[in-house]
């Protein structure tokens, strides 16, 4: 099946209004005609003024987390209908960091996969495997919890959604995985996607998101199951954002 690569840079908690100007801007003039998709994922402050940067452009606006809830008592949560206020096409959910600094579990996971897929936003659901896991040899068994209760709570839903593998080892360490061990865990994460949605599996894209950069992203990008990126710091610097934009062909 024909799909576009998905470039997506995680800002995480970076940015000022000046320096996302700048960054925007640089992007906007160096990306071209791409010929894969592109996003930036923000952080909420900034969703309005990068909204407005994109505008016109082939830059998507990303937020990086989502309420599973519709609205309410929710202090310091954005529901999914307020991001699509906003114009945001992606939200990424389940990140590492978020499993590991906020508690949020797999059914929570699942459950905020679902109400960005009710207002249109399309989930960017990740999953991954810590370093202790990797080597107990577990890195199968958790990759499959984890998009399992997706695919529990959305059903039929999951092939509107992006999967992203970040294997937790990798993430801010310098360290990826090599193509063969990255292209292992797509492969499988298809395979489950196809057990749960035979005729979409194929369509549903698969990034690679454990440090993921301008050096080594041809390679990962070549693999026949990986199917864009999800990046960290190299999506902060300009050249090094276009040059991975680029290899996704």
């Amino acid at each position: 099946m024909n799909k576009k690569k998905l470039i997506a840079g995680n800002w995480k908690m970076n940015g000022s209004l000046a320096a996302n100007e700048s960054l925007v801007k640089a992007l906007a003039q160096g990306v071209g005609a791409p010929a894969c998709d592109v996003a930036v994922c923000v952080p909420a402050p900034y969703l309005a003024q990068v909204q407005a940067l994109v505008s016109g452009t082939p830059i998507a606006l990303g937020a990086q987390d989502v309420s599973q809830h519709e609205q309410g008592a929710y202090t310091g949560e954005q529901s999914a209908a307020m991001l699509r206020e906003f114009g945001v096409r992606y939200a990424i959910v389940g990140h590492s960091e978020r499993r590991q600094y906020h508690g949020e579990s797999d059914e929570l996971v699942a459950a905020k996969t679902a109400a960005a897929l009710k207002h249109g936003v399309t989930p960017i659901v990740c999953v991954g495997e810590t370093l202790a896991e990797r080597e107990g040899g577990h890195t199968e068994e958790v990759v499959k919890r984890q998009l399992a209760a997706v695919i529990h709570v959305n059903g039929h839903c999951i092939s509107e959604i992006v999967v992203a593998y970040e294997p937790v080892w990798a993430i801010g360490t310098g360290k990826t995985a090599t193509p063969e061990q990255a292209q292992a865990v797509h492969a499988l994460l298809r395979a489950q996607l196809h057990h749960a949605a035979s005729d979409h599996a194929a369509g549903i894209r698969i990034l690679y998101g454990g440090s993921m950069n301008a050096a080594n992203a041809a390679q990962l990008l070549a693999q026949p199951d990986i199917d864009g990126g999800l990046i960290g710091g190299a999506s902060l610097k300009a050249p090094d954002f276009l040059q991975i934009i680029a290899a996704a062909r």
